[in-house]
């Protein structure tokens, strides 16, 4: 028997597992700086939002502070180059979106005190 031709036994998680994974992600997102501003893209709300599907694909739907971001080729990829080496992620999606539009209001408390806005 050709065992070329017999496919791999799909593995699906579960619930739990995919909410483990995102988790594992968002974590894992907080260690993305932007390289302008001393805080994490997580706390300064550019992510609004990650998934796991059960085929193990973390989709991360983020934004940048502005179309002209310097950073804007960078981060993107690097949170989907750190995301890819979490164990048990099978592939990434990055979706930068600019709707809704990026401000300030949109940063975490401990962002706005660690650059000093409150």
């Amino acid at each position: 028997m050709n065992t070329e031709l017999v496919p791999e036994k799909i593995q699906f998680l579960t619930p739990m597992q995919t909410s483990l994974l995102e988790g594992q992600v968002m974590d894992t997102i907080k260690t993305v700086f932007d390289p302008e501003i001393p805080v994490n893209i997580y706390e300064l709300g550019l992510i609004y939002d990650v998934t796991v599907t059960e085929r193990a694909v973390a989709r991360v739907r983020m934004t940048l502070t502005s179309p002209a971001c310097p950073a804007a080729q960078s981060l993107p990829g690097e949170v989907e180059t750190k995301t890819k080496a979490i164990d048990g992620i099978e592939d990434v999606i990055i979706d930068v979106v600019w709707d809704p539009p990026w401000e300030m209001s949109m940063m975490s408390e401990e962002a706005q005190l660690e650059l000093g806005l409150m």
